[in-house]
């Protein structure tokens, strides 16, 4: 692989140039020597358009072809992938407050699906911050589900955050390290939000295409740097073409640590909204470059620190999606595993929870040519 990635480096062209992009420490502009799976360098918005036209390409191959397609996707080539990191800054930032709220009324270490922050006592928490006057928060968590039940969980907390809306004036939040109210958006600029609003766009094209020709698109999961923006964009999307069919499927990486609970909320929102939830599982592809940026850069791995666990996690997020699609008949899931213990779990549990293959609720995939002893006998 390392000669292949060398001898690509050498091409001349457009191609080679951008091979050549030296990775920054804290940039998602360049691929940065990934060679386990495609990672798009940043030129400009025109290349984007490319990359989306080359996007409709695929969907119209794949419907054309089959009754019952999939096409993938990966948003680092519909915008710049540096304002995705700075999108999931925002976005990490935003979910640690919820945390560090929680945990300042007792809360620390729950399942964040179990924490219920009280809401008079968060009121009091942000006026003290200086975050919001009493009176202001409760415009925030004005709602007739929220006033009966009186606490704020972490999808009503998200739901302060509307992609489409402008970036810029989100709230100040604390930051620990430097003792100071700072921006949460780390001050955004006019140009970031219509990156943001046309990366919206390009996405909005791909799922009506898709929607016109029968495919079922498939948001790639990418580096945990920028996975935040990318699922925050994706759940937008399911939200607005899931209504009444699984349409958009969210990549869910299983040797990440977070990995159940990031599902398990998205699950639980596609609840409250009324909409299908679809997801392809996979275990990952980046851990060594996410383990070498984490080492760089100072912060916790967030990789599982073992197989075996990245297993537990995978089995423990599947059967999850497993039940629930036994309970609502709702939701989607693609099995994206070269694991033959994996399959044989997923087909064990189907058989136990009732669900049969013409439901189309549980698909399987492997890289063609690669694990051809479980792909022959799942297509028999």
């Amino acid at each position: 692989l390392s000669s292949c990635t060398s001898a690509a480096q050498k091409m001349g062209g457009a191609e080679g140039r951008e091979n050549q992009s030296p990775a920054h420490q804290g940039s998602g502009d360049s691929p940065g020597g990934v060679i386990s799976t495609p990672t798009y360098s940043y030129t400009d918005e025109a290349k984007c358009d490319q990359h989306m036209e080359t996007f409709l390409g695929c969907i119209d191959a794949s419907g054309g072809s089959s009754e019952d397609g999939f096409s993938a996707i990966k948003v680092t080539a519909l915008g710049r992938p540096q304002f995705l990191v700075q999108l999931s800054e925002v976005l990490v930032r935003w979910r640690r407050l919820f945390q560090q709220l929680a945990a300042e009324q007792g809360q620390a270490g729950r399942a964040l699906l179990e924490v219920k922050l009280d809401l008079e006592k968060l009121q009091d928490s942000l006026a003290k911050l200086g975050i919001a006057s009493e009176t202001e928060s409760q415009h925030w968590f004005r709602g007739e589900n929220l006033g009966m039940r009186g606490t704020v969980d972490l999808l009503d907390w998200n739901s302060l955050i509307d992609s489409r809306g402008k970036l810029s004036k989100l709230l100040l939040v604390p930051n620990v390290r430097v003792g100071q109210l700072e921006p949460l958006s780390s001050c955004f600029t006019e140009e970031e939000e219509q990156q943001l609003e046309r990366v919206l766009q390009r996405m909005d094209a791909l799922a009506k295409r898709a929607l016109e020709k029968g495919v079922r698109l498939m948001v790639d999961a990418e580096q945990s740097y920028f996975q935040p923006a990318i699922s925050h964009l994706t759940l937008e999307m399911q939200r607005r073409f899931n209504r009444d069919q699984a349409l958009i499927f969210n990549t869910y990486q299983c040797y990440l640590k977070e990995a159940y609970d990031n599902l398990t909320v998205d699950v639980e929102l596609s609840h409250r909204e009324g909409w299908h939830f679809s997801t392809k599982l996979v275990r990952g592809a980046y851990m060594e470059q996410e383990r070498e940026r984490a080492a760089q850069m100072g912060y916790e791995d967030p990789i599982n620190p073992t197989y075996e666990k990245t297993n537990e996690m995978y089995h423990r997020c599947l059967d999850y999606i497993l039940e629930d699609i036994k309970q609502r008949r709702k939701a989607n899931v693609m099995v994206a595993s070269h694991n033959e213990d994996t399959v044989k779990f997923t087909l064990h549990r189907m058989v136990e929870l009732g669900i049969h293959p013409s439901e189309k609720k549980v698909y399987f995939g492997q890289l063609l040519g690669m694990c051809d002893q479980i792909t022959f006998p799942l297509g028999e």
